[in-house]
């Protein structure tokens, strides 16, 4: 055990140095990677839901390996800075129309979240975007490296989304770091396997690790929920907040934490279910729809109708 927990601290190490090389402003990177450690630390000491050593090392492992991977592709492709694109840009967008340099801030923050709060709900919404999220989801073991724990194709969904507000708004690139760093912040917070002081009353401002924690339930009704960023102001003016504990996290029928599986599990728009799992849904449209038959007096011609109506509706 204590050879595991060597090995999980020594892939951390390794991430770290990663994100310092990878992010930037040193003193932005600095802070994050501070922050991340302090949560690690919590995580350790004092669990939300208790986590054996191997299962941390299983969820730390896989996470840290496919940041990695990311970060190479990213480096490979010379993927342009947002950073770049504020300085270029800053000076054209919508908000050269404000001159208080305040509200020009508050307006990109709030913007920035927004943003990520539609894309995400979208990632939910559309089958060929949940493909690549449930990646995300893929963690039965949620702490602060799942959020980090992003498909390729998915980071560069996300940032295409930000160049595209950085070209509309003109966001300075002081605030585009500043807004990038509270963000990340957050994410990380949320994603991480502790309890907060006054939680359910922080909730009425932030997304907390309790609201979170339910956005990553294995159930479709539950997951579909608390999409914020940073603010929870956004679940609650468009109705998809909820406060429950779930009763299990992660994806049904996606266990293997390999690379290449996560990478590939980006890549296939259908979950992976087990048999009994299939049996169990068939069944559950087969009575359903025996029911729609019985309501019409089981008129002939109308069967398959009768299954891919209660098929859409049990399925959602």
């Amino acid at each position: 055990m204590l050879n595991e927990l060597k090995s999980s601290i020594t892939l951390l190490e390794y991430y770290l140095t990663w994100l310092i090389k990878l992010s930037s402003g040193s003193l932005a990177s600095y802070s994050l990677i501070i922050f991340f450690a302090f949560l690690v630390v919590l995580e350790l000491n004092s669990p939300r839901e208790k986590l054996s050593i191997t299962q941390m090392k299983s969820s730390y492992q896989a996470n840290i390996k496919l940041f990695i991977f990311n970060s190479v592709v990213i480096s490979l492709l010379s993927i342009p800075s947002l950073l770049l694109l504020a300085n270029d840009y800053a000076d054209k967008g919508l908000l050269n129309v404000i001159s208080n340099p305040i509200e020009k801030a508050v307006i990109s923050f709030l913007a920035m979240d927004l943003m990520l709060y539609c894309l995400h709900k979208a990632c939910h919404s559309i089958d060929c975007l949940w493909m690549l999220h449930k990646v995300h989801h893929n963690d039965p073991y949620l702490n602060v490296t799942t959020a980090f724990r992003l498909h390729f194709f998915e980071i560069l969904l996300i940032t295409s989304m930000k160049v595209l507000l950085v070209l509309v708004l003109g966001i300075k690139v002081t605030w585009l770091l500043a807004i990038e760093v509270v963000i990340t912040f957050f994410i990380m917070l949320h994603h991480s396997n502790i309890s907060l002081l006054a939680e359910k009353y922080l909730g009425w401002i932030i997304i907390t690790p309790y609201l979170h924690r339910v956005h990553h339930s294995t159930l479709r009704n539950e997951h579909d929920r608390n999409y914020g960023a940073v603010l929870s102001l956004w679940d609650r003016l468009f109705g998809t907040l909820t406060e429950l504990k779930p009763k299990e996290v992660g994806v049904e029928g996606y266990i293997s934490q390999d690379l290449i599986d996560l990478i590939s599990c980006g890549l296939t728009i259908r979950d992976k279910k087990s048999t009994s799992q299939t049996a169990n849904l068939d069944q559950m449209i087969a009575e359903a729809a025996y029911y729609k038959a019985e309501k019409r007096g089981f008129y002939p011609g109308q069967d398959l109708q009768d299954w891919l109506d209660a098929k859409r509706e049990i399925m959602g």
